[in-house]
Parts: C-alpha cells; sequence; structure tokens
C-alpha cells in the first residue's frame, strides 16, 4: 500500500512533491532544511541550530508515518560547507545512535541559504 505522509510538525511541501511517501514498509522522506514548520520561517541560524531544526523535523515526518529514528537505513546529508561537518556530525550522531548508512557532500547550495539538509529513508 502507498500513502502520502503529510503531517504539520515539519514543513509543508513548497513543490510538487511530498513531505514523505510510504511504499509498503519503507518510508522516503523528502530533504529537510531548517524550516520551522509552526511559523513556517527560515532558521537563519549556525549549523548546530539549523541541524537540531532539521532533526526536528525529520522526526515529526517519522512519527506521522509511525517510524522513529532507530528506523531509519539510511541517510543523505549536504553540507553547504563541509567546514562544518564536525559540528554537524556531533549533533547527527546523537540522533541517528543506529548508524543508518549515510552519503554526506558539500553542495554548492541549497535553499534559502540552508547550511545542512537531510533526506532519510526508513524500513519497519
Amino acid at each position: 500500500m502507498n500513502k502520502i505522509i503529510s503531517t504539520e510538525n515539519a514543513p509543508k511541501a513548497i513543490g510538487p512533491y511530498s513531505q514523505a511517501y510510504l511504499c509498503g514498509n519503507t518510508l522516503y522522506c523528502s530533504g529537510q532544511i531548517a524550516i520551522n514548520p509552526i511559523t513556517n520561517a527560515f532558521l537563519d541560524g549556525d549549523i548546530e541550530q539549523q541541524t537540531n531544526q532539521v532533526l526536528d523535523n525529520i522526526k515529526g515526518l517519522l512519527e506521522a508515518a509511525g517510524f522513529s529514528f532507530q528506523d531509519v537505513v539510511k541517510t543523505t546529508c549536504f553540507l553547504a560547507d563541509i567546514k562544518d561537518f564536525s559540528v554537524f556530525n556531533s549533533i547527527y550522531e546523537k540522533a541517528f545512535i543506529s548508524k543508518p548508512a549515510r552519503s554526506c557532500v558539500a553542495v554548492k547550495e541549497l535553499p534559502k541559504g540552508a547550511l545542512v539538509e537531510i533526506e532519510v529513508i526508513a524500513v519497519k
């Protein structure tokens, strides 16, 4: 069974995509940046603040579909500056204690000038 996942606990989709998509027992979450889902405002903070907001958004998506961080099997992480990797990684490892597979790359630019974006795949 396929199902679009939508929640108020993560930023609304701002284009032709879903916040997340449940396909059988696998959840595919769209990339999250540091947008506060309550105010819909971008958090123009440092890498620590933005990473924490991104993780809160991911938690909201996971919970809306009945999943948790423990169910995440793959993450793809995008950093605007690879120099932020150490700080990012220290926050990331507190949420993803199950150590899912990961790709982490530096990119030229992210939407809204974000410093970090993370997308996840989770399986029950």
